[in-house]
């Protein structure tokens, strides 16, 4: 067994103190007291008593092409190694076997390392209290869901990289409506304001340059400027491509994210009865993990400037026109509202998550924004009694699709089309639909699925039965027959007025 050199230096200390090689030998446990002696008389560590290699093993089986690779690599650098030798492979098929990979490999990062720069990370010394940080993280690959549903979500991020406390809340885009939604929230949980508020050159922060402004600062936007305004806040953000300088916030992105996941596995389940339900999960992760920061928050807090300004409000507004189709555009997507609409000038308020529709300072509808890629959102019951009147619309209604509430509908409307002529299939899923506009869309549906289910021949009539939809029935209305002899007899005597007939006979009964 060769001695190392920390095994030699506590011999050699254990020699200082006095004892002989033999106990020196068992204290640094080695083999014997020659190695004891060996070391004393060198004066020199194994390390450096090691002779440099001069031969090579094996040739070199890269010397001929190297000059070609290099010149390649010095063109373009962020060439790997495998695709080199993926290009030699197909330039001369043969020559080289997959073992060689690890060879070249060995050779590319021995290059690099002598002849391309990189970038230092340069550490820097923050203050207390100078800086908040603001950064939009996707949560994606957490694969949360809301009752069932993928939730495409992310978290605007907030940080102070002097004591690393963070808050965060949940938004669908890194719009302005997001960042003023988590940076005041951050704000208010805090109930202190830093110096500044750096971001990087996100759109909601900083208007995109034009082609002659390249070369320019991205200048911010009217919008956030009166945001920070508010607030007191001076803005700051990196410089163009260079997302280190975000860098705490970053970092405290994907271990805020790993926490997450690991409380989602203790949890057993990544579903969520609301959006409310799982924001109050992240909150209380956050909570816990500022428990660890709490006395470098307290610096912190010491020399920041305590909140005094009234929360602005988390929503936008915008006047559109409802169009023809009982339409409107807010924000590039498509929604439907009430027919009694159409024509006149209506304010979207505009939330994170919803929108609400308003005419004359009245609430006249509200349901949830679009996410992502969606485009488009027809509610059926909006537009029903206009489809029954023009049935021969349906079948090429450009959003169609947004007419099949649940997969159980369109499965329907398919089961009619093959049932019966095109028109008449259309009519009769467009009843259906007019019965889960006017009594309960789960028990239609439920209707639905008995029926397919036979796999026989059926119409909307049967829904109706399932249902139980009884028509009203207008009560009748009991016309009184009067008797015209009583009159004939208050014209003999006025007996007859203390008599039973009138006093509470039939007369009285009657009227």
């Amino acid at each position: 067994m060769t001695a190392t050199d920390a095994q030699v230096r506590i011999a050699m200390r254990e020699r200082k103190k006095g004892k002989n090689q033999e106990q020196a030998a068992v204290k640094a446990n080695l083999r014997s007291r020659k190695t004891v002696s060996k070391y004393e008389q060198s004066g020199l560590l194994p390390s450096h008593q090691e002779k440099a290699r001069t031969y090579k093993t094996r040739p070199d089986a890269f010397a001929d092409e190297w000059p070609t690779l290099e010149k390649m690599l010095t063109a373009a650098p962020e060439l790997e190694a495998k695709t080199l030798f993926d290009w030699l492979c197909e330039q001369q098929p043969g020559k080289y076997q997959d073992g060689q990979l690890r060879t070249l490999q060995r050779r590319v990062t021995t290059w690099r390392a002598l002849n391309q720069e990189q970038t230092a990370s340069l550490d820097q010394v923050r203050e207390p209290g100078e800086m908040m940080q603001l950064d939009g993280t996707w949560m994606t690959e957490l694969e949360v869901t809301l009752e069932g549903q993928p939730f495409k979500h992310m978290l605007i991020h907030s940080v102070l990289p002097y004591s690393n406390w963070e808050w965060g809340r949940v938004a669908q885009s890194e719009s302005l409506s997001a960042v003023r939604l988590g940076l005041q929230s951050a704000l208010l949980k805090l109930g202190y304001a830093p110096r500044l508020i750096q971001t990087d050159n996100s759109s909601a922060a900083t208007r995109r340059l034009r082609s002659d402004e390249a070369g320019r600062e991205r200048p911010y936007t009217d919008e956030y400027l009166a945001l920070l305004a508010h607030y007191g806040l001076t803005p700051q953000t990196i410089h163009l491509g260079v997302s280190d300088e975000n860098g705490d916030v970053e970092s405290s992105n994907g271990k805020l994210k790993q926490s997450v996941a690991q409380q989602l596995l203790l949890r057993g389940s990544r579903d969520f009865a609301s959006l409310a339900v799982y924001e109050t999960f992240l909150f209380d992760i956050m909570d816990k993990r500022n428990k660890r920061r709490e006395a470098r928050l307290s610096e912190e807090l010491a020399v920041m400037r305590p909140l005094s300004a009234t929360p602005l409000a988390n929503h936008s507004k915008q006047r559109v026109r409802v169009s023809q189709g009982s339409l409107i555009r807010v924000l590039e997507k498509t929604y439907s509202v009430p027919t009694s609409l159409i024509g006149k000038m209506v304010t979207v308020v505009i939330h994170e998550w919803s929108l609400e529709v308003y005419y004359a300072g009245q609430l006249v509808d509200r349901f949830a924004r679009l996410i992502g890629n969606e485009v488009h959102q027809v509610n059926y019951r909006h537009v029903i009694d206009s489809l029954l009147r023009k049935p021969g619309g349906f079948r090429r209604y450009r959003y169609r699709d947004d007419l099949f509430p649940s997969l159980v509908f369109r499965q329907a409307w398919e089961a009619l089309d093959r049932q019966y002529a095109p028109r008449r299939a259309d009519l009769a899923y467009l009843r259906i639909l007019h019965l889960a506009a006017r009594h309960l869309e789960c028990d239609v549906a439920a209707a639905l699925e008995l029926l397919l289910a036979t796999g026989q021949a059926w119409s909307e009539v049967d829904v109706a039965e399932l249902l139980r939809v009884e028509t009203a029935v207008v009560p009748a209305l009991v016309q009184p027959v009067v008797e015209l002899r009583l009159y004939d007899q208050l014209l003999v005597g006025g007996g007859a007025l203390s008599g039973g007939a009138l006093s509470g006979g039939a007369l009285s009964g009657g009227l």
